[in-house]
C-alpha cells in the first residue's frame, strides 16, 4: 500500500495487475477518453508493469486503486505530462463501472492531490475533460478544479465530428 484513505488505498503496479490492465486497456468503449486507438498485448503490459516506475524518469506514473474493505482493485489513476521544471502534471482516473457513484473517485483525487502537492511539491495539477462528460466535469469541480480553458474541436469523435475539451486546473496555493 502506498496511500491509505478511508475507503480506498492507492498502490504501485504489481505483476498481478497485467490481466486487469489487459481488460481495461483493450476495452474500446474507454478508448475515447484515454486517447488510445490500438490494443495492447499482454507482453507490452508486462513490460510496462516491470519497467522503472520513476515519475522523474518516465514523466508518468500509474497507480492502482483498491477498495480498503475488500482489497479488490477498482480502478487506476495516472499522473502524466509530469513537468518538474514547471512543477505540474495531468491526472486521469478510471473507476470500474461496478464501483462508480460510491465516492471512490473523489476520495482518490483528494489523496492524489495531497501526494502531488506535499510529496512531489507541484504547483498545479490539471485535467482534460470532454464537454459531454458531465459526470467527470462535476467530479473534478467538486474536487476543487477550476475550468480555465476550452480547447475547441480538440477531440475527434468520428471521421468528421469533433468535440470541445475543457481544461481544468487545481493550483496549489500553499507556498
Amino acid at each position: 500500500m502506498f496511500i491509505k484513505g478511508k475507503n480506498i488505498t492507492i498502490r504501485a503496479l504489481e505483476t498481478d495487475d497485467v490481466n486487469l490492465l489487459y481488460d481495461w486497456e483493450n476495452n474500446q468503449t474507454l478508448w475515447a477518453v484515454s486517447y488510445t486507438q490500438t490494443p495492447f498485448s499482454k507482453f507490452v503490459l508486462e513490460e510496462f508493469v516491470n519497467s522503472i516506475q520513476d515519475i522523474y524518469t518516465t514523466k508518468q506514473l500509474r497507480l492502482m486503486i483498491n477498495s480498503a474493505e475488500t482489497k479488490e482493485t477498482i480502478g487506476c489513476i495516472d499522473l502524466f505530462e509530469f513537468d518538474p521544471q514547471h512543477v505540474r502534471c495531468g491526472i486521469g482516473i478510471f473507476i470500474h463501472n461496478n464501483f462508480r457513484n460510491k465516492g471512490f473517485a473523489l476520495e482518490c483525487i483528494d489523496l492524489i492531490k495531497n501526494y502531488c502537492f506535499t510529496t512531489l511539491y507541484l504547483k498545479q495539477i490539471f485535467v482534460h475533460v470532454n464537454v459531454s462528460n458531465e459526470a467527470s466535469l462535476n467530479l473534478f469541480e467538486k474536487a476543487g478544479f477550476v475550468k480555465s480553458g476550452l480547447k475547441k474541436c480538440w477531440h475527434k469523435n468520428s471521421l468528421s465530428a469533433f468535440e470541445d475539451v475543457c481544461f481544468l486546473q487545481l493550483i496549489n496555493e500553499e507556498d
